[in-house]
């Protein structure tokens, strides 16, 4: 059974950094995808960035490209999204997920399991 728990969030002032982690359990992950989603109130989920566990390539949502990075450590099942120049617009749920593939990682319907969510809020 595949568990996903997040970890990291908080409250952070415009313009700070925050670090999520996500600790993996269940399974070895190579051939999958984890990525992070959020969702804000009101507001449906959406793609922040993934990586495919296994060759480390990323991809990123075009809002958060050039201040988050997302990554992922092998050795301890572990993905990470690191957060900079934080934004009021970035509060929401970040959720970890993963997919038993290494294709469409836009999508979270495409993904097949699912974290419990950090909540993330940014003060202007």
């Amino acid at each position: 059974q595949v568990q996903l728990v997040e970890s990291g969030g908080g409250l952070v002032q415009a313009g700070g950094s925050l670090r999520l982690s996500c600790a993996a359990s269940g399974r070895t992950f190579s051939g999958y995808a984890m990525g992070w989603f959020r969702q804000a109130p009101g507001k449906e989920r959406e793609f922040v960035a993934a990586i495919r566990w296994t060759a480390g390539s990323t991809y990123y949502a075009d809002y958060v490209k050039g201040r988050f990075t997302i990554s992922r450590d092998n050795a301890k099942n572990a993905m990470y999204l690191q957060m900079n120049s934080l934004d009021p617009e970035d509060t929401a749920v970040y959720y970890c997920a993963a997919r038993r593939s290494i294709v469409r990682l836009t999508t979270a319907d495409e993904y097949d399991y699912w974290g419990q969510g950090t909540q993330v809020t940014v003060s202007s």
